[in-house]
């Protein structure tokens, strides 16, 4: 297809940052098309429509990471050689959710209401699920097993469907690109009221907190979705090339669980920072 011919695995561990503005052109891609011609359907379907551009390059990224495995025995170098292809994973990533996200904010009203009706639902009961007086220590736990549970299912859906991860990563960034978005919108009608807010220096200054506010768990926490998503993926590969009982599987075996104990540290630290430090600054 057409976007597939945009980049490949080599070019993307090249200059992961590429991938951020191809993140923005998949999702952006997508929301036109599914607020054109899916418009009832549109906030799940621009899912779908991002998700089926991404996964050529994704599954290709993964098969090119598991023959990786059984050309390189030496950890660090295996799991820095990972980390080329979880960079451009991150990037865009995070190009879909400043993608959602500013839409979220430009757009109109009613349009945003159709277009991110699931996630704004979904948005609205995480919230209310997490506050109230909650001690901190329950409040910790409670996010991080509600991660987890987000982590297990990026595992097996990458293991059972290869590339299945990047439709719960997906999601993910349309949701937070909600919550940056409504945090957006709510910050510039205050901001405009109290110190009728007109330049554009103040715009970029309330964008940018609300990028600020969600990064500093969030990108742990994604980065632990993806690492966990990866190490389903190349067991998915492996058992299709029928590797079974050689030493090349186990030694992906073996560099899968790295990478899964690796996604729970980093799952931790996820759930810590935005238990205890993110509430201290915003």
């Amino acid at each position: 297809m057409v976007l597939e011919w945009i980049t490949n695995p080599v070019k993307a561990e090249r200059r992961p940052y590429t991938m951020f503005f191809i993140g923005i052109l998949y999702s952006s891609l997508a929301i036109l098309l599914s607020q054109w011609i899916f418009y009832n359907e549109a906030s799940l379907v621009m899912i779908f429509l991002t998700v089926i551009a991404s996964m050529p390059l994704i599954y290709s990224t993964i098969k090119l990471e598991e023959k990786k495995d059984k050309m390189i025995h030496k950890e660090i170098v295996l799991l820095k050689e990972h980390g080329r292809a979880l960079a451009f994973f991150m990037y865009l990533f995070l190009g879909f959710t400043v993608s959602f996200a500013m839409w979220y904010v430009f757009l109109p009203s009613a349009t945003v209401q159709n277009l991110f009706s699931t996630q704004t639902q979904t948005y609205l009961s995480i919230n209310t699920n997490i506050t109230g007086n909650v001690a901190k220590l329950g409040l910790l736990g409670k996010i991080f097993f509600n991660n987890l549970k987000v982590l297990m299912f990026c595992v097996l859906f990458s293991f059972l469907y290869g590339v299945g991860s990047i439709f719960i990563l997906t999601w993910n960034a349309s949701v937070l690109g909600v919550a940056i978005g409504n945090f957006i919108r709510t910050r510039i009608s205050d901001y405009a009221d109290a110190a009728h807010l007109a330049k554009a220096a103040g715009y970029f200054h309330i964008f940018s907190l609300g990028l600020l506010r969600y990064a500093i768990h969030g990108i742990p926490e994604i980065l632990s979705y993806f690492v966990g998503g990866l190490a389903g993926g190349i067991i998915s590969i492996a058992v299709i090339r029928h590797d079974f009982g050689s030493r090349n599987f186990e030694h992906i075996v073996l560099d899968s669980s790295e990478l899964l104990l690796i996604s729970f540290l980093l799952l931790t630290l996820a759930a810590f920072l935005e238990v205890y430090v993110t509430p201290i600054i915003f």
